[in-house]
This record gives C-alpha cells, structure tokens and sequence, in this order.
C-alpha cells in the first residue's frame, strides 16, 4: 500500500473512507505531526494504492490493512478511521487488534431502513460527481459550489478548502474499487460487535450531530455493539469531523492515544 509518513514520536496509523485517499486527512496533519509518529495511508483501489486481486468488499480491505499492519511492522499501533475506514479499524480492533481504535462516524450500524436511503443517496451523489468531473475545478473555487457539492457530507462545507474538496470529489472517479466496496456497505453484513471485556485495546468511536450519511442515532447502535467504546459528540459537524472540527478531532486523539 501506498502511505506517507510524518512527524516522530508514538505511531499512529490514519485510515481514509469510500472513495477517498490519505489527503482526506490534510487538516488534521499538522497537529498530529507535531506530537506523533503518522502514517497515512492509501487503501487498495483508492489514492495511489493498486486495487486488490480479487473482490474488493470490506472483509477484504479490512484483511488487506492487517496484513500492511503486519508485515510493515505497526503491531499495535493505534489506529484512526474515517466512515469505511472507521469501520474497518473497528473490525480490527474486534478481531484483536491491541492498540487504541478511534473510529469517526463509521458505517455498519444502520437499520434496513437506514441503509436502503444511505444506498439510494450515496449512489446518486457518486453519480452526479462522476458526471460533472470537467465542471468540478469551477465549481469547488467558489463558497457556493461547494456547499451544492458536499452538503450532505460537511456542516459547512462552503468553509472547507477548495483544493482538499476537489482531490476528494475526483477520487469518486479515480478510485477503482470504489463501486464494488460501495456495493459491500450497502449490500453486506453490519459490523459485528464486541462482547464487554473481549477488547484488547480502547476503542473511542466519534460522531458528528449533523452527520446525514451514517445518521447520529446509529451511534446508540454502536455503543450496543461495543460496550466498552466511549462515545465522543462533535457539535456543528457532518460526517468528517476532521473536516468540520479539525482542532477538536486532532485533541480526541492525541489525547485518546496519549
């Protein structure tokens, strides 16, 4: 896998979502550098990381980041994921992984109901970006573009910057595996969960208020699933906390991982 690596101190491994790369993680970068070892990295199909041989579903991309785990030699880092990438480090974590899990507003916790509307949006919205990737250049320079853009994804997106939203919108069409994970949240299993005391490490799950795309009424699902995980609330934030809430997310993990 493809991954870039910053800073010194404890490691730290980041974990992007559906259809995205380890830019995603650009406004947080800097905070995190200052106190810690990151890695950052591109999972296969997504960023500048090839596609797996073979199906490309969560299972498999979960299995896929264990092995880099392995065989870069991160036993035990703490881990940091984002939607899919949240879920991910989740399943890890509850396979036995003994590092800290902060998994942002992750997926698998829907009813069907839930899950059916999450399928309908997120395909229209992949979609309507694959089509308008010509106009995207254009369209993200301006407040208002934005907001159009990413509404469903950010609190207020028209704040976020242009560059970082235009490197996410084109990973809808540059990402490979993108349609065949898509097809395994919506399609596949929930995420499994972890009986009380079965966990190795802490796990802190956090959620934005304002989060459309896995709903905050999921999160009461979650800390079901993962008795033991603390729940953390972002206020005036969407589904990437790191996002909306980029100080507040640097600190819940700094201070989670300290």
């Amino acid at each position: 896998m493809h991954f870039e690596r910053h800073g010194s101190g404890k490691p730290l491994l980041l974990v992007h979502g559906l259809g995205s790369s380890l830019r995603t993680w650009d406004p947080i970068m800097p905070a995190l550098t200052a106190e810690r070892d990151v890695i950052a990295v591109d999972l296969p199909g997504f960023g500048q990381t090839a596609p797996l041989v073979g199906p490309a579903n969560i299972g498999t991309l979960t299995d896929a980041l264990g092995q880099f785990i392995e065989t870069e030699g991160f036993q035990g880092i703490d881990l940091v994921g984002s939607s899919m990438g949240a879920r991910m480090v989740l399943e890890l974590s509850r396979r036995g992984h003994p590092g800290t899990a902060i998994a942002l507003d992750p997926g698998g916790f829907w009813t069907g109901g839930q899950r059916l509307v999450f399928g309908v949006s997120i395909t229209a919205s992949v979609a309507l970006v694959r089509a308008i990737q010509p106009a995207l250049p254009f369209l993200t320079r301006s407040a208002a573009g934005r907001t159009a853009l990413l509404a469903q994804f950010s609190a207020h997106p028209w704040k976020l910057d242009p560059e970082l939203v235009l490197t996410e919108l084109q990973g809808y069409s540059a990402s490979p595996s993108l349609d065949e994970a898509r097809r395994s949240l919506i399609e596949g299993p929930v995420q499994q969960g972890a009986p009380s005391g079965s966990l190795p490490g802490r796990v802190v799950i956090g959620w934005g208020r304002q989060d459309r795309v896995t709903l905050p009424s999921q999160a009461a699902t979650a800390q079901k699933r993962f008795p033991d995980a603390s729940l953390h609330w972002f206020d005036a934030s969407g589904h990437f906390p790191h996002w909306d809430q980029p100080a507040q997310t640097a600190r819940l993990i700094l201070d989670s991982t300290s």
